[in-house]
């Protein structure tokens, strides 16, 4: 009750409302009751004692609900009015009366206000319209709180003095029959009910001999206006005509909220005339016009007549969008309502109440259809011959596809005639749209039987996807069947549409069945990119010049030599010098799990080892110079020790990850492939390792007979080499690089001395290293950056590397972080899947971290080395979350380094009081559309499709970069995407091949330009990138070259003409939903594979493929092919933290992945 009213009346205005807070929308009913000023609730005594109570008794205040009054309204809680007390009595005007609430398309409550005078002409209409009379019995299976229910059962009845029985919707769950009986048992003449109330008794009659229906001179059908509603009055006919059912008696009406009653059908005496019905065409209704067809196609729609127009009413059909034109005679419009007995405004809503309530028509010709304001009712039909009205939908229901109409009801009516009552319950299905690339696709939701399989429910939903197709001439886009009683119920149990939509698209629906048909209902996708035939690189370059655009080169300053160091050629002479200039200078200190010092090395004692490593293989291995050895070393001392004592054997050294002793069976053949492959003599390890590669597991798992001879390096001898080997060649082969790509693919890069003397010297340059500086090293020590930051740059540079194992972070995330704080360290290396555990790991002890001491104001340098590109969300979620600890964000930057040349690019910014002597990582937009055509086109943050990408670093001393078309080899300029061409003493000298065969991609470290400077040799990085000039500048005046790196060449998909890179796609992935944990994509065929790994319970699986397939389709413009939902830790990665997508795809294609589920789109 609205007590501030202005009405002069003790109370205002009522508005009818269901009380089950159980109940979807609830709290939107709340926000009304609000906006209407309510304060005063009229209630039952049993609904009182239902509600939740507090401590004391009280009714608490209900989330989005006004604070109210409760009002027990049963006589035993009233008390007698005084006897001079009489009701004020008012005149029917203008005022309201009552305030009826409406549920909306997107869920949210409207009320609808009705003035006295409406509700008493309304109520007039209906008496004269249905022949009320005084005395007579009414049946009400309706909600007498709103609608039809209120109107028939509650206020025409009482105007009417009629008798009322109100059969409850929990009675009607339990016997669906009751209704009936009621209307044998009392003579009733009247009935009010829906078509569901019809189908339950058809499916609860089982031959009743105590039932008559022959009273009953009309059986009022709220729902008549809904097209198949017609199939439940025709079955309800056929079977109870035996029971004194007539035909003429069922009489169909339509109605809305805005507009009260539009139509009825009236109850007549001559059963001759039969009703009227219409044959129209579904292709016809789509594009909202009238075509007259035949039953015996299936793509008709049958409709019944819902009778004629109110008395004291006038109807016209008029265009349901834009301006209110007036429908010809055979097309489909919203049918408008000029009459008094209509509802008056939306309450609060002036905006909405004008377009809705205030309508004037416009006929052809321009003019006004009346003077007086139209109320749409948002009922789709048409008027037939002899005034008849016609329904064929509502406006709510209404879904345009590509132009075309299509109305829900009509999709759920053909689903239903698919087999309903074997898979699916009738009235527990839901038809939506959503928006997905600019377009309405379609949505069918579904609740299945428990005693459905799987194979079964996928064949009917199979053969509904076709139906629809073929009837409707319209694609599914998603077909989703939930476990029974699990979709958002009403008050009077029928389906909550908005909340049911809103559960989708949060993916909260949790379906045990889906089906995603893209493929055939997404038509709007832009049309493929066509190869054009390729421009010759003379033609590209000329091209770039007369367009002003400079050709894609950069390179780092000149290397020089400066250091007492720089005189030798080889590392293993640098050693001996330094033991000879500082033996008791700290090389080497690692640190073990709890944080404390467990070794260290000095010049000298690193010298001793290595000469007697050296002798160990000379006089135990029987080796030659030349020969390779396989280092099995966990991080350490001991695998530096071992490298050093290789070259001064004159060995080649090549070091392997040991197998990990809990997984043996898949990680030891890797080290027996890299041992083979290698053609190692002999493999030095520790004494641990070598019992591991005799135990019993690993017998299983490889041969050992055809392992070369294993040295235990724990047992050294006591003399040294009698001489130390001396190379005379800097270009002979110093140590093989060994590692695993991204794409699976094992390959040897060969070192020469050379270039590793050049890349010493390029880091110690870049980062200004020297003998007192500190470096904490976070990285594994096997294989590109992390095993020259490792192993070589404090031999060369003399700095006192400080070693952490990442895989001691396993046990303790702050080891790394704790260890830079307490040593006072100010430069630090890491990789990403370090950074990556202490922002999980540690995300929620910082505060703890910070009672411990824990201080990072002193880091200047903090260096992400990867293979990849620039995590930006990482590296940025990593330094927020440690700025409150002293992390500079300024210090955190990143390195790149591929297979052809270790360390590329490697930013340091060294902070110091007046700002720093490098510049900052700049951070570019680019238009991810026209990267995927290799063009590089800048936008400003927050565009449409923008792609933030970070730089990867500084070039470093001695390299130069180019920018080339991967195809033609071709330069090209700074506005294209293209593969990154590097020229750098560091190079490496090539592919290893065992056998001496050539290898693959043997161009890769010899390739020229085909046109422009074709004398200078380039190595291949296989990475595509760009080159920007930034205008800034470092502390010497140089102007700064921003290199970008966008992904690898190889890893790059080819889908519909265009290069798509995983990582963009898998970004937009992982948004979609908080369970998904990680994702990798892959191509199969021409179709597009998405693995998503799903933190949390496996019911939210199937909630992943809808939101998955639109997100992709939206972002990327393509249509997932498959989507696999795994467990955590499926996706392989390696130990640089990059996804090995082609193992996966591997596993896929041989059906290893033991998935939760797998979804095949159509």
């Amino acid at each position: 009750i609205n007590s501030q009213s202005p009405s002069t009346e003790p109370w205002g205005t009522p508005c009818f409302i269901r009380i089950l807070f159980v109940d979807a929308g609830s709290q939107q009913i709340g926000f009304l009751l609000g906006s209407c000023g309510v304060t005063v609730a009229l209630t039952s005594d049993a609904c009182h004692k239902g509600l939740p109570k507090s401590a004391t008794g009280e009714i608490p205040q209900f989330r989005g609900w006004p604070k109210l009054l409760w009002f027990v309204t049963e006589s035993k809680h009233l008390s007698k009015p005084p006897r001079d007390w009489f009701p004020h009595i008012k005149d029917a005007n203008s005022d309201t009366a009552y305030i009826e609430y409406k549920t909306c398309k997107d869920g949210s409550v409207l009320g609808v206000t009705v003035m006295r005078i409406a509700l008493l002409t309304h109520c007039q209409a209906l008496t004269q319209s249905c022949g009320y009379t005084e005395a007579e019995t009414i049946v009400n299976v309706l909600d007498f709180k709103k609608d039809v229910g209120l109107w028939h059962g509650i206020l025409t009845s009482v105007m009417n003095m009629m008798h009322v029985i109100s059969v409850p919707y929990s009675l009607m769950k339990v016997n669906p029959l009751s209704w009936i009986q009621k209307v044998y048992h009392f003579k009733a003449k009247v009935a009010c009910v829906k078509s569901r109330d019809m189908h339950w008794a058809l499916v609860a009659h089982r031959e009743q001999k105590d039932i008559s229906l022959s009273s009953l001179r009309m059986l009022l059908v709220a729902d008549g206006s809904n097209p198949w509603s017609i199939s439940s009055c025709d079955a309800f006919l056929n079977v109870f005509q035996s029971k004194g059912l007539r035909s003429e008696v069922i009489c169909p009406c339509a109605s809305s909220p805005e507009a009260l009653t539009v139509a009825i059908r009236r109850p007549v005496e001559d059963s001759s005339q039969p009703p009227g019905r219409g044959v129209l065409s579904m292709q016809g209704l789509s594009y909202s016009v009238v075509r007259v067809d035949t039953e015996e196609r299936l793509s008709v729609l049958t409709v019944q007549d819902v009778g004629t127009v109110m008395p004291g009413a006038l109807v016209c059909v008029v265009k349901p969008d834009g301006v209110p034109l007036l429908c010809k005679t055979d097309e489909i419009g919203e049918l408008c309502v000029c009459s008094v007995a209509t509802g008056t405004s939306y309450y609060g809503l002036t905006g909405m109440t004008k377009n809705t309530f205030e309508v004037f028509p416009v006929a052809s010709g321009g003019g006004l259809v009346s003077e007086y304001a139209f109320v749409r009712t948002g009922l789709l039909g048409f008027v037939g011959p002899g005034g008849l009205v016609f329904i064929s939908g509502k406006m709510d229901g209404l879904i345009v596809v590509s132009g075309r109409r299509h109305n829900a009801d009509d999709i759920i009516a053909t689903a239903l005639a698919v087999e309903p009552m074997k898979f699916i319950y009738r009235g527990r299905i839901a038809v939506f749209s959503v928006t997905v690339l600019h377009d309405e696709r379609i949505v069918v939701v579904a609740e299945q039987r428990p005693d459905s399989t799987e194979e079964d429910s996928f064949q009917w939903m199979s053969r509904v996807l076709q139906a629809i197709d073929s009837i409707h001439g319209v694609g599914v886009f998603c077909l989703g069947l939930v476990p029974a009683n699990t979709l958002p119920k009403t008050p009077l149990g029928g389906l909550h549409l908005s909340e049911t939509k809103q559960l989708y698209l949060e993916g909260g629906l949790h379906p045990c069945n889906v089906l995603m048909c893209p493929h055939t209902c997404v038509t709007n996708l832009p049309k493929p990119r066509q190869k054009q035939p390729e421009i010759g690189p003379a033609s590209v370059m000329v091209g770039n010049l007369v367009s002003g655009k400079r050709i894609a080169m950069a390179s780092g300053r000149d290397l020089g030599q400066t250091d007492d160091n720089d005189q030798f050629l080889f590392l293993s002479e640098v050693l001996q010098w330094r033991s000879q200039t500082t033996p008791e200078h700290i090389l080497y200190t690692l640190l073990s799990s709890r944080g404390a010092v467990s070794s260290s090395l000095t010049c000298l004692q690193l010298h001793k080892r290595a000469e007697r490593v050296a002798a160990l293989l000379l006089e135990r291995g029987g080796l030659q110079e030349g020969d390779h050895i396989a280092l099995v070393y966990p991080p350490g001392i001991d695998l530096i020790a071992a490298f050093y004592g290789c070259l001064y054997a004159g060995c080649v050294p090549i070091t392997v990850r040991p197998p990990h002793p809990q997984n043996i069976s898949t990680t030891l053949p890797t080290v027996k492939m890299i041992v083979e492959v290698s053609r190692s003599a002999c493999v030095m390890t520790t004494a641990v390792i070598c019992k591991l590669l005799r135990s019993k597991e690993a017998v299983a798992t490889v041969d050992i007979r055809n392992w070369p001879p294993v040295l235990d390096t724990d047992d050294l001898p006591k003399k040294k080499s009698p001489a130390l080997y001396k190379p005379c060649n800097p270009d002979a082969l110093a140590y093989l690089d060994f590692s695993v790509s991204t794409t699976g693919m094992l390959a040897g890069v060969q070192i020469s001395h050379n270039a590793v003397g050049a890349f010493c010297r390029s880091v110690k340059l870049q980062c200004e290293l020297y003998p007192s500086r500190e470096v904490a090293i976070c990285l594994d020590p096997y294989c590109g950056l992390g095993f020259v930051l490792w192993c070589l740059c404090s031999v060369y540079s003399g700095h006192q590397s400080i070693l952490i194992p990442p895989v001691e972070l396993e046990s303790n995330p702050a080891l790394w972080l704790l260890a830079v704080s307490q040593l006072r360290v100010r430069d630090t290396f890491c990789s990403y899947s370090v950074m990556e555990l202490c922002t999980k790991g540690l995300g929620l002890q910082t505060e703890a971290l910070k009672a411990r001491g824990l201080d990072l104001s002193r880091v200047r340098a903090c260096v992400v080395v990867a293979e990849e590109r620039p995590r930006m969300s990482l590296t940025h979620s990593f330094s927020k979350l440690f700025k409150d600890l002293g992390l500079h964000p300024r210090s955190v930057s990143t390195a790149f380094g591929c297979r052809v040349n270790l360390a590329i690019c490697l930013q340091v910014r060294l902070l110091c009081a007046c700002g720093t002597s490098g510049p900052d990582p700049t951070t570019v937009y680019v238009d991810m559309r026209a990267l995927r055509h290799d063009r590089v086109r800048l936008v400003e943050r927050g565009s449409p499709h923008s792609l933030p990408l970070m730089e990867s670093g500084k070039i470093l001393p001695g390299v130069r970069i180019i920018i080339a078309n991967p195809e033609t080899k071709g330069p090209l300029g700074d506005s294209h995407l293209g593969e990154i061409w590097v020229h750098s003493a560091h190079n490496g000298s090539g592919y290893y091949s065992g056998n001496g065969e050539e290898v693959l991609q043997s161009d890769h470290f010899t390739s020229r330009l085909s046109f422009g400077d074709t004398s200078t040799v380039w190595a291949r990085t296989g990475y595509l990138g760009f080159l920007r000039r930034t205008e800034l500048t470092d502390a010497s005046g140089e102007r700064h070259d921003a290199l970008y790196v966008v992904g690898a060449l190889e890893e790059a998909m080819e889908l519909r003409g265009m290069r798509y890179h995983p990582i963009d796609i898998e970004t937009s992935v992982i948004r979609t939903h908080q369970s998904i944990m990680e994702c990798a994509v892959f191509p199969w065929t021409n179709l597009l594979v998405v693995v998503v790994e799903l933190e949390g319970s496996e019911q939210e699986a199937l909630d992943l493929v809808p939101m998955v397939t639109k997100a992709v389709l939206e972002e990327h413009y393509l249509i997932v092919g498959v989507v696999v939902v795994t467990d955590i830790g499926v996706i392989p990665i390696n130990s640089r933290g990059e996804k090995q997508r082609m193992h996966l795809r591997d596993g896929f294609l041989q059906d290893q992945l033991d998935p939760i589920y797998v979804a095949y789109n159509m």
